[in-house]
């Protein structure tokens, strides 16, 4: 197909992404940079460095880069797809959000916190500008800074997050549903860190309840709440309990 339409076609450029795609999916993260590599240079020949499959080429080309540990690579391709898409979009948009916690992913991987917390913070205001608070996107965001809080040592900031964070999913996706419940997990060994082991326990037992309801079968999930149990039991001596 490639030699009957021409090493430049715009088409092979889509089937090269759309490859690229799968091999991503996959995990042949090699194969998926050559792919969009070449498909990248044809988006640049036939439309610039402004255009919009430049843009989204450019944003996979980063999360791979990011994916196999290249966060300099990685972080080169997020600022043109970030580029790209302020001048299709203007800088209020949903792929400018998403180039932009992406941008803090990797500048959080390169221990650069406060810079990381920054672009989450303006990928935050660009999500509630475009979908209002209770949206998934902006809860994401909000998890992500909470990290970055508790890294940085401002625990009660990062709490606060943490339950917004919580309050969010619980609007969106009900109670009953895995992120909430891993939200109630972080939360509980959050603040029994902080010595608040009651309101610890409170979270563990809540989200353990949860992921007992959804899921019947002992799993993964349940293993982390007995393990966070046990921790707390045996700070307040109780090792019958913890054990």
């Amino acid at each position: 197909e490639q030699g009957r339409l021409g090493g430049d076609d715009p088409a092979i450029a889509r089937a090269l992404y759309d490859l690229g795609e799968l091999y991503q999916k996959q995990g042949r993260l090699r194969e998926a940079e050559a792919k969009f590599s070449e498909a990248l240079e044809i988006f640049r020949s036939e439309e610039g460095e402004g255009g919009q499959f430049f843009a989204h080429t450019t944003h996979q080309l980063g999360l791979i880069c990011e994916g196999q540990g290249k966060l300099d690579d990685a972080m080169v391709m997020q600022k043109q797809a970030l580029r790209a898409y302020r001048r299709l979009f203007g800088k209020v948009c949903q792929n400018v959000g998403v180039v932009l916690s992406t941008m803090g992913s990797i500048l959080r991987q390169k221990g650069l916190l406060d810079k990381a917390l920054a672009k989450w913070e303006r990928a935050h205001e660009i999500y509630c500008t475009l979908f209002g608070e209770d949206h998934l996107e902006s809860a994401a965001v909000l998890a992500n800074m909470a990290l970055v809080l508790w890294e940085t040592g401002k625990y009660a900031e990062a709490l606060a997050t943490e339950e917004k964070t919580l309050g969010i999913q619980r609007r969106i996706l009900g109670s009953d549903s895995d992120p909430v419940a891993t939200s109630l997990l972080n939360l509980g060994v959050h603040y029994s860190a902080q010595g608040m082991l009651d309101e610890g326990l409170a979270k563990l037992e809540e989200g353990l309840g949860i992921v007992r309801r959804i899921h019947p079968e002992r799993n993964e999930m349940e293993a982390r709440f007995l393990c966070s149990f046990a921790h707390i039991y045996e700070c307040q001596g109780r090792i019958e309990d913890a054990v």
